[in-house]
């Protein structure tokens, strides 16, 4: 297995944040992606990744229709996509993915969980290079080979296919989304959810109490309601 594959076992041990939390980030996307290419998911691909993750994540279908027509008002302001980049203690490099209507409230609130974690916010390009930024899709495994899916979608930018008790999984480049996507669709495969992700490409172990100083930071960063995802070179 590579390395998208021991990332996803990872981070899927670990507890992520309450459904709240995830319908908030889904609800973001969702304006984000009707603001970009129109309220039709049969004409706008990232809506229509989005309202899959929404259906994979048991958002309610109400809660879906009401996002994508408020966001439809051009009364509702877009968010702003924000990466920082920083380090917390012991050298730990941090990726942070914000969706914001305000960017000064989130610079500032970010900036400050990284000074009382004993971090620094770097600028920008400082640690982006450490990780992978990757595409991933997770499909149905019944009828599915894995194996098979991996040479068949090749040419599109696949690079790691493996399953898990959810279904299975393809990985590939960021830009290769697309590609991916549309060639899933051709062929009828049911796509369950995709997203985005940027896997270290070195991770660095810590003891004990080093492990919980940077846990200290990574639920400051986790809990702020701009923050969309957190990325980190700790091994898990």
């Amino acid at each position: 297995m590579g390395r998208a594959f021991e990332f996803r076992k990872a981070r899927k041990m670990k507890r992520w944040s309450a459904m709240a939390k995830t319908f908030t980030r889904i609800g973001k996307d969702i304006v984000m992606a009707v603001k970009e290419g129109g309220p039709n998911p049969d004409t706008n691909s990232r809506l229509r990744a989005v309202i899959q993750n929404a259906k994979a994540a048991n958002m309610p279908k109400d809660n879906v229709e009401r996002a994508i027509k408020k966001a439809s008002d051009k009364n509702t302001e877009n968010y702003k996509e924000v990466l920082f980049e920083g380090y917390g203690p012991h050298g730990i490099a941090i990726l942070v993915e914000t969706a914001t209507d305000n960017n000064n409230r989130t610079v500032a609130n970010v900036r400050s969980y990284f000074n009382k974690c004993d971090g620094s916010l770097g600028t920008q390009g400082s640690v982006e290079f450490m990780f992978d930024h990757t595409c991933n899709f997770r499909i149905p495994a019944e009828g599915q080979d894995a194996e098979e899916l991996e040479l068949e979608f090749i040419d599109f930018g696949v690079e790691e296919v493996f399953a898990d008790d959810d279904g299975i999984l393809l990985y590939g480049p960021f830009e290769s989304f697309g590609a991916i996507q549309k060639e899933l669709e051709n062929r009828e495969i049911e796509i369950l959810s995709s997203g985005f992700e940027r896997i270290p490409q070195v991770t660095k172990p810590l003891n004990e109490e080093e492990t919980a100083d940077i846990e200290k930071l990574l639920e400051k960063l986790e809990e702020d309601d701009d923050v969309q995802n957190v990325y980190h070179t700790m091994a898990e």
